[in-house]
């Protein structure tokens, strides 16, 4: 091993055996370079203000930022991905244009309750049932997961299912103890609401109250099993007390359940019923 250290006249070259010592003028040992000592100032110099430049660069920021918009006119079309791209278009709208069903109301979204979400709450709650095997307690839909403020009466077409709601969520069987639920219940009350089936609730200072599932009143120390979406029993919306609790799992998707229910049904009529209402 080598290293250098600083001689009054010149610039010694240590080894633990031997040690050789270089003069000023030049290095003649080892074959390194002929290198004079003016020259090792140099490179020593040139290295110390490259690394000055190096560490100096300024770093900016962007004091405003101004958008132009431009307005794209008399844009051309390619017919050759024009031509391309038909026979998958044609696929996609006969897909979507199918008609599944009639509605002969207007569905709404609204809070506490909504015939729309009704309609979704009994779909899922339908559906869990016929694709587990076993009825759930209760079904339940996350409100911010309804995409639409309405669907008119009249032909209900498998796009418009997907406009309604174009997510890719698992309809899932969730068990969950009573005491827990009463967590869930008091959360979507906070929330203002959310579509239910096969139980009753209240509201009162954002609380759920008077909650009534399969008939009786909700006991805290029994299990029940639950149908909702992955995103909300993962811990979504801000759900953290469904997080962990087992889960039954086929990869059913919740789309599809509102699709298979809306063709099973094919007139579709949906009334408000109290389901969720505000405590007087």
């Amino acid at each position: 091993m080598f290293f250098l250290s600083p001689k009054p006249n010149g610039i010694a070259i240590k080894k633990i055996y031997p040690k050789v010592f270089f003069s000023e003028t030049k290095y003649t040992n080892f074959n390194f370079p002929q290198l004079t000592m003016p020259k090792v100032r140099f490179v020593f110099l040139l290295s110390a203000v490259f690394c000055l430049l190096v560490s100096c660069n300024p770093v900016y920021q962007a004091a405003t930022v101004k958008y132009n918009g431009y307005k794209i006119m008399n844009m051309r079309t390619d017919s050759s991905v024009q031509n391309f791209l038909k026979p998958y278009s044609d696929s996609m709208n006969s897909s979507m244009n199918v008609v599944l069903a009639t509605l002969e109301t207007d569905l709404e979204k609204r809070q506490p309750e909504c015939t729309l979400g009704n309609f979704m709450a009994d779909a899922i709650f339908a559906m869990a049932e016929k694709k587990y095997g076993e009825k759930p307690d209760a079904a339940f839909m996350n409100f911010g997961g309804i995409r639409l403020p309405s669907v008119s009466a009249g032909l209900i077409t498998r796009g418009k299912i997907y406009e309604l709601f174009p997510f890719d969520n698992i309809l899932l069987l969730v068990k969950i103890k009573g005491d827990v639920l009463q967590q869930f219940l008091n959360h979507i009350s906070a929330r203002g609401g959310w579509p239910v089936a096969g139980m009753t609730m209240q509201i009162k200072n954002k609380k759920a109250v008077n909650v009534i599932i399969g008939g009786v009143p909700v006991d805290m120390n029994k299990e029940y099993k639950i149908a909702i979406g992955d995103y909300t029993a993962n811990g979504g919306d801000d759900a953290a007390m469904l997080k962990g609790l087992p889960q039954i799992n086929n990869g059913y998707l919740m789309r599809d359940a509102l699709i298979d229910y809306a063709t099973a049904l094919k007139k579709i009529n949906v009334q408000l019923e109290k389901r969720v209402s505000n405590a007087e």
